[in-house]
């Protein structure tokens, strides 16, 4: 399989995103999962999907221009429904829905009620575990900051204890990423 250059990705972002604002945020913050990423792969395919893994978040914008939040989970599964539509491979297309949180069962979308196809939504491969892991540590809040690996710990327990032994494994698995360079080069603060 052939991995796509960090120039095509480029492209497919600027034909997607509805706005240069838009592109200036879902596209910086790929490009900051991917070098979170880096810190644990050098792999081609966990670059390509770090750089994909939000695409399917320009399908949430509004003709207003405006970020439709209410309906944010669904950006992953619209996300690999896009990429599937200008032909990607779908190792590269699961990157966008198997990277939600630490990961959605089917039981989480039944028993939530989320709007999305009940099935599982797991990191299946070590290249999906090192993108889910690496997007944790990034937020593209208002303004964008880093999030550490506290931080986030205290934001998947609201989503029970199941969901903060996942990440206590991924950073056990892993380790936790060096966040101070990167906030500096972005100027992004650390949360």
């Amino acid at each position: 399989m052939r991995v796509p250059s960090d120039g095509e990705i480029r492209g497919l972002h600027e034909k997607h995103a509805p706005s240069a604002e838009a592109f200036e945020l879902v596209f910086t913050h790929c490009e900051v999962v991917a070098r979170i990423a880096g810190q644990f792969s050098d792999s081609p395919l966990v670059r390509a999907g770090a750089l994909l893994h939000d695409i399917g978040v320009y399908r949430l914008y509004g003709p207003d221009g405006r970020l439709d939040s209410a309906d944010y989970i669904r950006h992953g599964v619209l996300g690999e429904e896009l990429l599937r539509e200008e032909g990607l491979p779908e190792v590269l297309c699961r990157f966008c829905s198997h990277h939600t949180g630490v990961g959605l069962t089917c039981a989480d979308v039944r028993e939530q009620g989320l709007p999305l196809p009940e099935a599982d939504y797991l990191a299946e491969t070590d290249e999906e575990a090192i993108v889910m892991y690496a997007d944790k540590f990034h937020s593209k809040t208002t303004p964008p900051v880093f999030v550490s690996a506290a931080g986030y710990t205290v934001k998947v327990a609201r989503f029970g204890e199941d969901k903060a032994l996942a990440f206590k494994a991924m950073r056990e698995r892993f380790g936790d990423p060096e966040l101070d360079g990167l906030a500096e080069k972005y100027g992004f603060a650390i949360i």
